[in-house]
């Protein structure tokens, strides 16, 4: 698969197969990735890569924290301006409606929403995390360092998608970042960026048959000449 076509194969899924991706894969990946860029060669990401039974554990514990104040260690506007708020919005109401779910519907979408708290039935997830004393350092946050995590979180997913897998980069997995520590055995030094739930994608689930639009190119980039 060339770079193109596993660009526009990629993306977000909401339904995973509950069949366990090969470790040997899932290494392959990861060790992949690792050869993408950053800043000053930094390096700043740190991974840890779940499935079986500690997964089994993180889920289990997220669906016990429903309904409690989440703990993000990188936090998220919850807020969007426009024309921002209405892209984020339309991607929602694109999965519920592919899925049949009626806006008006709450009780179905808080049982989507509980969904995510299994990550999306995911057999595995790659957390993506950064150490505290990097990020925070000379009295300054590292933004730039956030901005490579994200580099290698596309890699991951493009090698995945490579390998014929399905993943969702995504903040749920990370939403209670010291419950996630505390089943990995992790120091508070490492903060929780993001989480890539990955598995072999459920064609059958409604959810995966929405697709989220790009604006056009000639409404975001400019050639100058």
């Amino acid at each position: 698969m060339d770079v193109l076509a596993a660009i526009n194969n990629r993306h977000s899924v909401r339904g995973f197969k509950p069949d366990p991706v090969p470790q040997e894969i899932l290494k392959k990946i990861v060790e992949g990735a690792l050869r993408s860029p950053s800043a000053s060669n930094s390096q700043p990401w740190e991974l840890a890569v779940v499935s079986g039974t500690k997964l089994e554990e993180i889920k289990k514990a997220y669906i016990e924290s429903i309904g409690k104040m989440p703990v993000l260690d990188i936090s998220i506007a919850l807020q969007y301006p426009e024309p921002w708020a209405s892209r984020r919005a339309a991607v929602m109401a694109g999965v519920l409606e592919k899925m049949g779910v009626a806006r008006d519907d709450k009780q179905k979408r808080m049982e989507f929403g509980q969904y995510g708290s299994k990550l999306w039935g995911a057999p595995s997830c790659i957390y993506i995390m950064i150490d505290r004393d990097f990020y925070y350092s000379n009295n300054a946050t590292n933004h730039w360092n956030i901005f490579d995590c994200g580099l290698i979180a596309e890699n991951i997913m493009l090698l995945a998608t490579e390998q014929g897998l399905g993943t969702i980069p995504a903040i749920q997995p990370v939403l209670f970042a010291d419950v996630l520590r505390k089943l990995l055995g992790l120091p508070d030094s490492k903060l929780m960026v993001m989480g890539i739930p990955i598995g072999y994608e459920d064609t059958n689930n409604a959810a995966n048959k929405f697709r989220s639009t790009r604006e056009s190119l000639d409404k975001v980039a400019k050639f100058y000449t």
